[in-house]
């Protein structure tokens, strides 16, 4: 997972503030129970010293969010009375947190983003509509089980389309370019190619790893079979033929696609991790661990951060004002020369600044599935020896 979303955090110099709120709307009277957990983290926040104008940006933040149904939450970064990012969560915060500190605490956020997977969820139901009068001028007329309703009259049967792209998980609680349009039943064929051409251009957003249907089975069937070769095991028929439309502010197939993506990775982070298992074969102390990780990190050296989630981290870091401005201890950044460092409590803060700021990736592995010392890990861009022969050469 790319880590760009990060980058206005770190274009302001600190102290910023964190918060992270459950902003769910499945209770009784959710306005009301979301301004006592922000009245609770205000108060946080001006103990810790930040000032009125922050905590004022936080919360006009919080009052401008827009209905969404269901569980969810949000992350609010602010610093010197200024909105620096704000972002729907699919999930609500484990727990409310207001942090006041020289570091935006943005793990957590990134840790919600991932697996980051780009999909598109279509839906297609079949309606009995109304005929448009005159006479049709394309398509052959359709015999056969498909062509049920399309006898002269008043009336036929249509399919209405409804698609949307979107990554997962973010977009379950950030849908948006959702299409609709109808389309007469004798003309699916030609109208599910367009539909094929429109989700796998990627003109306007990455290519779909998967497309998921839903709805009437011809349709999704005749979708299915139409689909070229290089999509093959990526246009995946999903479970409920007769999906039900989706809540406000809620992702199309939202329930159906947690089904399909439970404890996946994306293809691409796939294979980094195939890659780093590669090397952690060879030489684990070089890529695994809090010590390894941090070094590599302060090279600027990581092409991946691999990270177990949950993540514990045995202690604190001490980091500077640069991204790279990160160690064990205050005595070793004093030794590359670092005159201006203090102790990072959020030791998650400092590492995902490190790999935002280098251009590293994320990916998050359940640790049942990748025990990893610390829970951290690393793919590096080059090794000590690569490097080394490089320059010899």
């Amino acid at each position: 997972m790319k880590l760009q979303f990060l980058t206005p955090l770190y274009d302001h110099p600190g102290p910023v503030a964190s918060v992270y709120l459950d902003t769910s709307t499945d209770l009784g009277d959710p306005a009301r129970a979301v301004e006592l957990r922000w009245r609770r983290l205000q108060r946080r926040l001006l103990a810790h010293d930040a000032d009125e104008p922050t905590v004022e940006a936080v919360e006009e933040a919080i009052d401008a969010d827009s209905e969404v149904a269901g569980r969810h939450g949000r992350a609010i970064f602010a610093t010197d009375g200024r909105l620096v990012l704000s972002e729907r969560l699919p999930e609500p915060p484990v727990r409310d947190s207001a942090r006041y500190g020289m570091l935006p605490d943005a793990l957590p956020l990134a840790l919600q983003r991932a697996p980051d997977i780009p999909y598109a969820a279509v839906v297609v139901h079949r309606v009995h509509a109304p005929r448009p009068h005159g006479p049709r001028v394309h398509g052959p007329r359709v015999h056969g089980p498909q062509a049920h309703g399309t006898e002269p009259g008043g009336a036929e049967d249509v399919l209405e389309v409804t698609y949307e792209p979107g990554r997962w998980p973010t977009s379950r609680v950030a849908s948006a370019r959702r299409s609709h349009h109808r389309t007469p039943v004798e003309d699916w064929r030609r109208e599910a190619g367009r539909l094929l051409a429109r989700l796998t251009d990627g003109v306007h957003t990455e290519r779909p790893e998967v497309i998921g249907l839903s709805g009437d089975p011809w349709a999704v069937n005749s979708l299915i079979g139409l689909a070229p070769r290089h999509l093959h095991g990526h246009v995946v028929k999903l479970r409920d033929a007769h999906p039900r439309r989706p809540d406000p502010g809620r992702a199309l197939l939202e329930e159906e696609l947690g089904a399909l993506f439970a404890d996946r990775l994306s293809e691409h982070d796939r294979i980094q991790v195939d890659a780093y298992l590669g090397r952690r074969a060879r030489d684990a102390g070089r890529v695994e661990g809090l010590a390894a990780t941090v070094s590599a990190l302060q090279r600027g050296q990581v092409r991946t951060l691999i990270l177990n989630e949950p993540l514990s981290l045995p202690q604190p870091l001490w980091a500077g004002t640069a991204p790279t401005h990160l160690a064990l201890s205050g005595e070793d950044l004093n030794a590359f020369g670092v005159a201006d460092y203090w102790e990072e409590p959020a030791a998650g803060a400092a590492l995902i600044r490190a790999a935002a700021g280098t251009h590293a990736e994320l990916v998050v592995v359940r640790r049942e599935d990748l025990d990893l010392a610390d829970g951290l890990a690393v793919l590096l861009r080059y090794t000590p020896e690569a490097e080394r022969r490089k320059h010899e050469a």
